[in-house]
């Protein structure tokens, strides 16, 4: 069984192409490529969104919680097959299905994003994605994404599930 890897800020800005203000990942929790990753994102008053969202009551909007869990999704994709992202790999939402918001995520919250690999198939990859707050579900999704035109068709071995 493939030990579970832990990742913090430095490497995950190596594994993913976001930046200030729109990289959403501070630490890897846990991550075993080609079934799941849990991580976490500190929401801080500080947060660019939060004058707009809203002046007198702060809460994350629910757009970015949906894309926390996307670049949770992508450390996991790229952990997967083993690849370190530049301008020739990228994965690009395709869907976003059955998103619920559960509950507000407000300033001081520690966000958990629980995501598992639920299949990989002619390079579409399927998410089942969880947001958590204190232990307690905030919101949740299945995420599809594609891997950019111009990039290989990663395909990680032996996933169960495959196939469809």
């Amino acid at each position: 069984m493939t030990e579970p890897v832990k990742m913090d800020i430095e490497e995950i800005m190596r594994q993913l192409p976001h930046r200030y203000p729109f990289l959403l990942v501070d630490r890897v929790l846990s991550c075993v490529p080609g079934q799941y990753v849990h991580a976490l994102k500190n929401v801080t008053f500080n947060e660019p969104y939060f004058p707009g969202h809203f002046p007198h009551r702060p809460v994350m909007p629910g757009v970015i919680i949906i894309e926390a869990l996307a670049q949770a999704a992508g450390i996991l994709a790229f952990r997967t097959v083993e690849v370190v992202p530049d301008s020739d790999t990228r994965f690009y939402f395709v869907a976003i299905d059955n998103a619920r918001f559960r509950k507000p995520v407000v300033p001081g919250d520690q966000l958990i994003l629980k995501v598992t690999l639920k299949r990989a198939f002619k390079g579409i990859w399927k998410f089942s994605c969880v947001a958590e707050v204190d232990g307690a579900e905030v919101a949740s999704a299945e995420i599809m994404v594609a891997p950019e035109t111009k990039a290989p068709n990663p395909k990680p071995a032996g996933l169960k599930g495959e196939g469809g």
